[in-house]
């Protein structure tokens, strides 16, 4: 080998040893950045020495799509699991003083306890005040549940639209990768970003993506919908101005086609997005309808009929649905909300309170104590028997169908933290799943600060050898100059 070629050979080493330098030094800058990948500067030789042909990145395809497979996962379970918490809060448990089967159970026992001495007008308007808490317990809750709809549809919205900004960012990287790869420039950071948005917009919602050989990538959710295929595709929704108990919230469509908030084949089932829509479509309304169930039963239970012979139909007694003397006949989106006092026998709007034992409430036909004696109680134990009477309920509501008010009251707590406790079980099972993916994948594929500084210092003894030939070769070159002198 000439000295030339040595001086060459060691020139190029230098500039190659530079560019895979500055390559590590770039992996070092980013090792805490969850969403860097390693980058490898590839090396070959040839007769002018050794060159780097390119840089690539450490990746994994596979690991990436179980992560973001585990990340939609928990996002919805993230969700739902907030959302029973939320109900929860405004429930308690079933021995807990403003929970509706406590305040019924309460009811009952003001009942009793006027029935031991109906003549004391002091304990009947102990029975109103009693129902009263009931009816405030009842509308509160329908208030939170509604609340918690309603806020599930504003966090939907901004879903969507995060999703939008997120496919339009996608689109735009996706095409600098795509050029990339045609011109041969270097797409690794471009390649990073794109994954990064496709971690971001997994947490909105379930994604699958297929790889083509030009570096293009298309994304469809879950559920096969397109998203993104050479261009977005756009995401809508419709935000209700005021979810009420008895409305229906708005779909979701993916490049026209409903992909949440509706029955359809092609109706996602995870991501953030997914769990808001369980929340106002599925979990709140079943448990409003459960709510509204607890309030036709105290309605019906406490309901009066025709004393006159007159053969009227049955009217509301001391529980109205809104003030108005008709029984609801079965479920009625929003009865909870709706459900009052009946003003003639609440002192506080100037009614009597008396006439929970003497019935009449409803009018003077429905007057059970025609006599007017003060130690009346058939009426006072036909209520409390009422209230204890085994009803029909609704099966949409999703619990025992048969059995008392109370008894219903206590199912529906049950039924509640059944949920909860097995939906915190779930959120917590499916974020260990999210954290395990995510640790594989950064250990796959992300910066290792060990590993790149012993390549570092590989490098940097490479990089004086090198220096060191070339000072020989100068050395050697100078000495044959000064011998011919």
């Amino acid at each position: 080998m000439t000295l030339t070629q040595s001086t060459n050979n060691a020139r190029s080493s230098l500039s190659t040893v530079s560019e895979q330098i500055s390559v590590i030094s770039q992996n070092i800058a980013r090792v805490n950045d969850a969403d860097a990948t390693r980058k490898v500067a590839n090396v070959v030789s040839g007769a002018g020495g050794v060159m780097v042909a390119g840089i690539t990145r450490t990746a994994n395809k596979l690991l990436l799509d179980t992560y973001l497979t585990s990340n939609s996962n928990s996002q919805t379970q993230t969700v739902i699991n907030s959302a029973l918490n939320q109900i929860e809060g405004t429930v308690g448990d079933t021995a807990a003083e403003t929970s509706p089967a406590a305040l019924i159970s309460k009811l009952n026992v003001a009942l009793q306890t006027y029935s031991s001495t109906p003549q004391n007008s002091a304990l009947a308007a102990n029975v109103v005040s009693a129902a009263q808490t009931v009816v405030n317990a009842l509308n509160s809750a329908t208030d939170s549940v509604t609340d918690l709809r309603n806020q599930a549809d504003v966090q939907i919205s901004s879903s969507v639209t995060n999703i939008n900004n997120l496919l339009s960012q996608f689109q735009t990287v996706n095409q600098q990768i795509v050029s990339g790869t045609g011109s041969g420039k270097d797409i690794t950071g471009a390649l990073d970003n794109r994954d990064a948005i496709l971690k971001q917009l997994s947490t909105e919602i379930g994604i699958k993506t297929v790889s083509r050989n030009n570096g293009d990538m298309a994304i469809y959710t879950d559920s096969g919908v397109t998203l993104f295929d050479k261009t977005a595709r756009a995401v809508t929704f419709q935000q209700s101005p005021n979810l009420s108990a008895n409305s229906v919230g708005a779909p979701v469509y993916a490049d026209g086609v409903p992909i949440a908030g509706t029955s359809h084949v092609m109706s996602i089932s995870s991501g953030k997005l997914a769990g808001l829509v369980e929340v106002r479509d599925s979990i709140a309304p079943t448990y409003q309808s459960q709510l509204d169930e607890m309030a036709r039963g105290l309605i019906s239970a406490f309901a009066e009929s025709d004393q006159s012979g007159g053969g009227a139909p049955a009217a509301a007694g001391l529980f109205t649905d809104g003030g108005g003397s008709a029984i609801p006949a079965g479920l009625t989106p929003g009865l909870a909300g709706s459900i009052k006092i009946n003003p003639t026998v609440d002192p506080t709007q100037g009614g009597n309170a008396e006439r929970i034992r003497d019935g009449g409430i409803a009018g003077a036909a429905y007057t059970y104590n025609t006599s007017g004696g003060a130690s009346y109680t058939d009426r006072i134990q036909q209520l409390i028997t009422n209230l204890g009477a085994a009803r029909s309920f609704d099966p949409a509501t999703q619990i025992q169908h048969s059995g008392s008010v109370s008894d219903f009251a206590k199912s529906s707590v049950s039924w509640l933290e059944t949920m909860r406790q097995a939906s915190s079980n779930e959120a917590e099972s499916r974020q260990t799943i999210a954290d395990r993916a995510a640790n594989s994948l950064s250990q796959d594929t992300g910066v290792n600060l060990d590993e790149e500084m012993t390549n570092l210092l590989s490098l940097e003894r490479t990089y004086q050898a090198s220096s060191r030939l070339i000072s020989t070769v100068d050395n050697m070159i100078s000495t044959l100059l000064q011998s011919f002198n």
